[in-house]
């Protein structure tokens, strides 16, 4: 390795110029770069060149790698090169939330847990509630692609195809709240305030209650290690419902946070980096 075992060195996966809507992903990880490098020996890589490279680092980070649909068989490369070659990532490739696909939201809902319903097959929409609108998109889908908005009419008609694909009722929901975890502990909160506009994001505090939901589904999954966001949306009636669990490469919006938000949350992703490195 090119670092010394006091100083390790740390592969940053993430996509600068990735045109995401409503967030820059070069401007956060090159704050977030700067900011590991006073620890470690660090450098950033495009998803497409993290297999020829991670095998000179001690820990591969992937942060804003943008939406993996964009490149399926890369990423499939990617995790099963990682897995053969024993590389230590960060996050771990054995998550239940977005990394492995949104079908956890059919589970989940089955489960009986706090989420928007969610089904996966037509001979399942009856265990959806009745709605006027209903949400139809890809179970491997980011970032809204591929997603469409229906009637109740077009949904049970020939011209939705539903393979591949979760339907959920279109939620009347007040606003969208997003908790960030590191090693499944709390950081921070930000909320939507206009359910229009989603990354216009302020801060939130959440109540005890709030974090009980969300620590329950960080808990539910299985990563020990590294980043998770948990999005939800509080309906009209005051309900949290869990709209996803994104544990792969979810956007911080640190440039949000107050100065001693964000040191806090270096500081436990900087102890990330370690303990993954001390568990092996």
């Amino acid at each position: 390795m090119a670092a010394s075992p006091s100083r390790p060195a740390v592969l940053l996966v993430t996509d600068l110029t990735y045109p995401a809507r409503g967030r820059r992903y070069g401007d956060e990880d090159t704050l977030l770069s700067a900011r590991l490098r006073e620890d470690f020996t660090v450098a950033l890589c495009h998803p497409l060149d993290a297999v020829r490279l991670m095998d000179s680092f001690d820990v591969v980070l992937v942060r804003n790698s943008g939406p993996v649909i964009h490149y399926r068989s890369a990423y499939e490369e990617f995790r099963t090169e990682a897995a053969a070659r024993g590389i230590r990532l960060l996050n771990p490739l054995h998550g239940r939330g977005d990394m492995a696909g949104k079908r956890y939201l059919v589970d989940l809902t089955a489960a009986g847990r706090p989420v928007i319903p969610t089904v996966d097959r037509r001979d399942h929409l009856d265990r959806l509630p009745a709605a006027a609108e209903y949400v139809v998109k890809p179970e491997l889908g980011a970032d809204s692609l591929g997603m469409r908005i229906v009637t109740a009419d077009e949904l049970h008609g020939p011209a939705v195809p539903l393979d591949g694909m979760l339907v959920q009722p279109l939620v009347d929901f007040r606003y969208e709240v997003s908790f960030y975890f590191v090693d499944r502990v709390f950081q921070y909160a930000l909320h939507a305030p206009d359910p229009a506009r989603r990354w216009e994001l302020v801060p939130y505090r959440p109540e005890p209650a709030d974090l009980d939901f969300a620590q329950g589904f960080v808990d539910w999954n299985t990563l020990d290690h590294g980043i998770q966001r948990v999005d939800a949306c509080r309906t009209r009636d005051g309900e949290l419902l869990l709209v996803e669990l994104e544990d792969l490469n979810p956007y911080l919006s640190l440039d949000l946070v107050d100065h001693a938000t964000r040191d806090t949350f270096t500081a436990a992703l900087k102890r990330s980096v370690r303990s993954l490195l001390d568990a092996g």
